[in-house]
Formats: C-alpha cells, sequence, structure tokens
C-alpha cells in the first residue's frame, strides 16, 4: 500500500484550487545517491572508450566543478558523449539501458520511490528534471514511476545516428525551471498548473527550488543546505541508516 505523503515528506501547503500540481524531482544527488554522468565517466575511462584528451579535459571540468567554479555545461557533455558518435539511437540507447540497470538502479534511493508513489496518489504529476542524458532517464523510467521527464538531449543525424552535439542546452542550473515551464505549459496549458514540489540536492538546483511552493533538499551539499536553513525548507536526510526528516530551522 502506498504510504501518505505526509508521512514522507511531513506537512505540506495545498496548492491553488484548479491547478495541476507538479511534483519535480532532479534526478543525480536526488533521486539516486551520486552521480550518473560520472558513474559513466569513470566506466568510460576504465574501458578506454574515451580519449585520453577528453579524459584530462573532463577531469579538469570536474575539479572545477566540484570547487563551485563557473563551468560550460555543453563542453563537457558533448567530450562525454564522444563514445557513441556516429552510432544508431537504437544501439546506444539499449547501451544506457544496461548501463543503467547494471550501475545506476541499485543507487536508486527507495524514499523518493515512496514519495513518486504517493504524489501520484495525492493527484500530483510526477515530472524528473535533470541534466543528464536522456536515455538514461528513460531507462530509470521504466523502473519508477516517473510519468515525464526533462532532460539533456543529443542531436541525431540525417542517418538515424547520434553525434555528440547537444540538441539545445543542457538542462541544469538555470535552465531547469526554464524548460519546466516549457514542457508543463505545453502539457497541462499555460497557468493551468502549479510547481507545488520540489526535490534537489546541489545548490545549483536552487533556480528550481526557488520557483516550488514546498521544497524539500534531499541530502544537499554544504551551500544548498545554508540555503534551505536560511529560507525554512525541508531538509531530508535520505542518506542516513535511519531517515530524520526535519524541517530546518
Amino acid at each position: 500500500m502506498t504510504e501518505k505523503l505526509a508521512d514522507i515528506i511531513g506537512p505540506w501547503s495545498e496548492g491553488a484550487a484548479g491547478k495541476r500540481q507538479i511534483a519535480v524531482f532532479d534526478f543525480d544527488g536526488t533521486c539516486i545517491n551520486g552521480d550518473a554522468p560520472v558513474a559513466l565517466f569513470r566506466y568510460l575511462g576504465a574501458k578506454r572508450m574515451l580519449k585520453l584528451s577528453s579524459l584530462l579535459k573532463i577531469s579538469v571540468w570536474g575539479v572545477g566543478y566540484k570547487f563551485k567554479v563557473p563551468m560550460n555545461e555543453e563542453w563537457v557533455r558533448c567530450l562525454l558523449f564522444e563514445p557513441f558518435s556516429g552510432r544508431p539511437v537504437e544501439e546506444v540507447d539499449e547501451y544506457f539501458r544496461w548501463f543503467y540497470d547494471e550501475y545506476i538502479e541499485p543507487r536508486f534511493r527507495p524514499q523518493v520511490d515512496a514519495a513518486m508513489r504517493a504524489h501520484i496518489e495525492a493527484g500530483h504529476a510526477v515530472i524528473c528534471v535533470s541534466a543528464s542524458f536522456q536515455p538514461m532517464i528513460l531507462a530509470a523510467m521504466a523502473h519508477h514511476p516517473i510519468q515525464y521527464q526533462i532532460s539533456t538531449v543529443m542531436q541525431i543525424d540525417a542517418n538515424g545516428n547520434y553525434t555528440n552535439k547537444v540538441k539545445g542546452v543542457p538542462v541544469s542550473g538555470r535552465q531547469k525551471p526554464i524548460a519546466l515551464q516549457y514542457f508543463a505549459d505545453g502539457l497541462f496549458g499555460k497557468d493551468r498548473w502549479e510547481l507545488g514540489f520540489a526535490y534537489g540536492d546541489h545548490h545549483t538546483d536552487r533556480f528550481l527550488l526557488e520557483q516550488a511552493r514546498n521544497v524539500y533538499a534531499v541530502t544537499p551539499d554544504q551551500p544548498l543546505k545554508r540555503l534551505a536553513k536560511r529560507k525554512g525548507w525541508t531538509i531530508l536526510d535520505w542518506d542516513a541508516k535511519k531517515d530524520k526528516d526535519h524541517r530546518a530551522e
């Protein structure tokens, strides 16, 4: 039986009458413990599927990202996707499904599953908004109650093969609320939906979290934890052996 939403996330405020309520979940670090692109990078590197120059460039990028230096999100994703450039979409998507099942699915947090199911039972639309590659998120949707997804899409050439170019821009940072509004306006209609709930773990998720009526910082990094305490957002410690969900003071 699905757990009640209040038992999972605590008290929450009701939304505007007549508007479809949306619950948005970031993927990396929120839905899963860890980061799928990092796991993919390490695997591709170990299998020597990445050029040495790409390995070095991505590693340097990662150091800058760790120390919160503004980095080019599109550039690094183009490098990481190089091994799949020129290969058929079906083949690459199948590879991502295999990789997800083997290396990412075991990281998926059961608390997220429970929260998603409770949101659906409450009549909310569950959307995953992520900078991860779309095939990775589609693979997750096969296992979990994610109803819709917005993620980073790679371009496809005239022959039906992937390129290592991003279609549009990566769905990260400031782009997340923009992408969500475009998607939800098209799905539900302009002014007919409301971001009732948002879950994120990283300080760059703040642009999306700040748009929500109810905000949940899931096992947050230190900058997001400080922001959550300042704004009175709920902090969910979903890494602890015994869950400790509490209202930030």
